[in-house]
């Protein structure tokens, strides 16, 4: 038995890397208005998969080739700001796993590769679980420290190499704060919040809060009211960050208005393949949702997100980021668009990676 338990040990510890080709091609979609002094909204829609994770190198790699594409085409200046889609860190905690992980087709055998490959940090974090799913819960929980680390070095080193500000999409974690520069998980439930990085990798402001996390998630995701909303400034102008379907609710858009905001960046990711021309499933769970002009079905989902985000307003500049890419069994879906005086601006549908740039 003691054997079996160190040779247990032992296994849990390898962590071999395979061969990994990725795609590091990019369209641009949209590029609307001519270059100004303003500055420009630059949404990067990136095509994403289970082993552009496995280590930072491989994202970095991905996500930097992207943005390289775009300064190439004269997109990228001190005055940019980048956004990326809802959950871009999130999938961290699939960082340094076995192949296996990595391997398997369905969500369900990748996480049992992650429980059986962590089983001290899978049993402490399930002691400290909340919500409605502890499972879910902590597999976020326990490695949220390895993912705020990660998540700070990533992007704002990408902020950094590129000279931007940067809208780091969003990531699951226990009561996120930001201290001293440095971000670092806390204690509590678990929120997904967006983080802004300034041209030089350091953070802007604290973790902005999801105010009304998506259906699917509530069961382990708390929302994030207790907190408001809040504007950066920024080399563009006054920027707020509303995550997924945040985007969604008048009162949201309310709030950044009364503290001057001229750009608002949303973070989006929309599970299901073909789920963009389905039917919309609104935010069932959400007493909010009630009083929204739509009702669930009634449109698709495309129309949806595109109708609602109407409540920015004609004095702001806007653009929602979709995620692409297929993690396991599950796809995502959806085109990025902008406004701009009002007008939607939804670009060129394609099925890879996207850019969409809009000038200020």
């Amino acid at each position: 038995m003691i054997a079996a338990l160190c040779g247990y040990g032992f296994w849990t510890q390898q962590r071999p890397e395979g061969h990994y080709l990725s795609d590091l091609r990019i369209e641009l979609a949209l590029n609307h208005g001519v270059p100004g002094e303003h500055g420009n909204l630059l949404g990067v829609e990136p095509l994403l998969y289970p082993g552009d994770y496995q280590n930072l190198q491989r994202l970095h790699r991905k996500l930097a080739a992207y943005l390289e594409q775009a300064r190439a085409q004269g997109l990228v200046s001190q005055r940019t700001v980048v956004v990326l889609p809802e959950h871009i860190g999130t999938w961290l905690w699939a960082r340094g796993e076995k192949n296996e992980l990595y391997q398997v087709t369905q969500s369900r055998e990748a996480l049992q590769w992650l429980e059986l490959s962590n089983p001290l940090r899978y049993g402490l974090a399930m002691l400290r679980a909340d919500g409605d799913d502890w499972r879910a819960d902590a597999h976020l929980r326990m490695k949220a420290e390895q993912m705020a680390a990660d998540y700070q070095q990533l992007f704002g080193g990408l902020a950094k190499e590129f000279g931007v500000t940067l809208v780091a999409g969003s990531i699951v974690l226990p009561a996120p704060y930001v201290k001293q520069g440095v971000l670092h998980a806390g204690s509590g439930p678990l929120f997904n919040s967006s983080l802004v990085f300034a041209g030089d990798g350091s953070l802007l402001g604290q973790p902005q809060r999801q105010q009304f996390p998506d259906s699917e998630m509530r069961r382990y995701v708390h929302d994030g009211r207790q907190q408001p909303l809040q504007v950066v400034q920024t080399p563009a102008g006054r920027l707020g960050v509303l995550v997924g379907s945040d985007s969604w609710y008048p009162e949201n858009h309310q709030q950044l208005a009364q503290q001057a905001v001229q750009l608002i960046a949303n973070p989006v990711f929309l599970s299901g393949k073909g789920s963009w021309e389905a039917p919309w499933r609104g935010n069932r769970h959400q007493e909010a949702s009630a009083g929204l002009p739509l009702q669930r079905g009634e449109v698709s989902e495309q129309s949806a997100w595109q109708r609602l985000t109407e409540a920015a307003g004609a004095s702001v500049s806007s653009m929602s980021v979709f995620m692409r890419g297929q993690f396991w069994e599950q796809a995502s879906d959806g085109q990025g668009f902008a406004r701009q005086s009002g007008e939607l601006l939804a670009g060129t549908p394609t099925h890879g990676a996207r850019l969409l740039n809009l000038w200020l």
